[in-house]
């Protein structure tokens, strides 16, 4: 059954797509300025605990549960399931996994746009086409849908040609490039005037800011969301997995290329910051706090490489090519989910499912441009701080308390045959059961009343 619907052919192939699946623009803008807000490396260094202790267990659920089954989220959780009500509470897990990933693309595929717009602004001023290179860089409705399709269109190009064609394919083409463009750039910037101001902030601990619960709440948010779990995406790439990997081992390295870009990126974003401030760029909000998310990514840091001459022009398109690529190698995990589940349980060609979700998709992305104050914060919010954790708090459940444990060692033992005697199953078994169904729960109500 696994040959017949795509495996990934090769450790690194599964590595670079489950790392490109996670690594998203989120890490590369937020949680940089997000460190740099919350007590430095203290911040950091408690993300870092939090990632390996919280959120690698629960993406090792995800993965274990999907190589079991060597099927889509809602067969998947269905499979491992012990009775009839515990069936049907994994069957809508699973669908309202995929229609959360499905809106969590419409509202990316537009970010992602405005990301190749500006790469395409920016190579248009390298050629000296200054009024196509203002059109690309100017906000409106004409360019943000003709942007957002074409990065949809990206997106269906890659999925249309399967696991091993496409998805593993281009995985491992474009994640090696994001990490050249990302070391590249990163050491540029730190040879600039300011770059040793950002450093400090990010690197220069303040245990007293980092040890309150609110910011510990936060890190245990970022770590559990910089993994990409709880709408399927790594069960469904778990499903692709060869029954001779060891699962365990798979999952640490794919977590530690996780973190590790995304504390890469704070060797970027920080710097880049405080060389804006040196070179006259306001970086902060009215309250004190640093500029985030899209102000500082098409407001602060376009203004730096204005300010930079001929050389900000290469910067930016470089810049702008890394998070474009960044969001590409998630937008595949995302579409990859709805798409296994129309092919595997209700026969559609995998083209067919592909251009039938993406339409809808994309609609989706039009309707929100369409009423963007109201809809695009509401769509943000209910999918990634509502659905996303309750989804993720579903898996642990079934991982934790409703599939045997005898069936999880065993399926862990396909791969790794000495399992039972690792930290691994020492330590996993009761944290899935008690401790990250726990944690995702104070996320939650952290989120909800926050």
């Amino acid at each position: 059954m696994a040959s017949a619907r795509g495996e990934f052919s090769s450790r690194f192939g599964f590595v670079m797509a489950a790392a490109g699946s996670a690594v998203g623009l989120g890490n590369i803008w937020g949680f940089p300025t997000q460190t740099a807000s919350n007590g430095g490396a203290a911040f950091l260094l408690i993300y870092l605990v939090l990632a390996f202790c919280l959120a690698y267990p629960a993406l090792m659920a995800e993965l274990i549960i999907g190589r079991h089954a060597h099927s889509n989220a809602v067969v998947a959780l269905r499979k491992i399931a012990p009775g009839e009500r515990s069936r049907v509470v994994g069957s809508w897990t699973g669908v309202i996994g995929f229609i959360t990933a499905s809106f969590i693309l419409s509202f990316y595929a537009i970010v992602a746009g405005w990301m190749l717009a500006h790469c395409l602004g920016a190579l248009a001023n390298m050629l000296g086409a200054t009024d196509i290179a203002s059109w690309l860089i100017e906000d409106s409705m004409t360019r943000n849908v003709l942007f957002m399709a074409f990065f949809m269109l990206l997106t269906v190009g890659i999925i249309t040609g399967g696991v091993h064609d496409g998805i593993e394919r281009w995985s491992s083409r474009l994640m090696p490039v994001l990490l050249i463009t990302l070391v590249l750039l990163v050491i540029y910037v730190l040879t600039l005037d300011g770059a040793m101001d950002g450093l400090k902030v990010y690197l220069l601990p303040d245990f007293k800011a980092a040890i309150s619960p609110q910011l510990i709440v936060k890190a245990l948010g970022s770590a559990f969301f910089s993994l990409s779990l709880g709408v399927g995406t790594m069960l469904v790439y778990g499903s692709y997995i060869s029954d001779k990997e060891n699962l365990p081992v798979l999952g640490g390295i794919v977590t530690l290329v996780d973190i590790s870009i995304a504390v890469l990126a704070g060797f970027l974003v920080l710097p880049a910051m405080y060389v804006a401030l040196h070179n006259g760029v306001e970086i902060f909000t009215a309250g004190g706090a640093l500029i985030s998310e899209d102000t500082l990514i098409f407001t602060v840091l376009p203004a730096l490489f204005d300010t930079m001459g001929a050389a900000g022009v290469v910067v930016s398109f470089a810049f702008f090519a890394l998070m474009s690529i960044a969001a590409l190698t998630s937008s595949i995990s995302m579409l990859e989910v709805p798409v296994a589940y129309a092919i595997e349980s209700h026969g559609l060609s995998r083209r067919s499912a592909v251009l039938a979700i993406s339409a809808v998709i994309t609609l989706v992305s039009i309707v929100i441009l369409s009423n963007f104050e109201v809809l695009f914060g509401m769509v943000v919010g209910v999918t990634t701080r509502y659905s996303q954790p309750l989804l993720g708090f579903m898996y642990c459940l079934f991982a934790g308390w409703l599939w045997q444990r005898n069936s999880i060692l065993e399926e862990l033992r396909k791969g790794a045959p000495e399992v039972e005697d690792t930290l691994f199953w020492k330590i996993w078994p009761s944290y899935i059961r008690y401790v990250c169904p726990a944690v995702i729960l104070v996320i939650f109500l952290q989120a909800l009343f926050g």
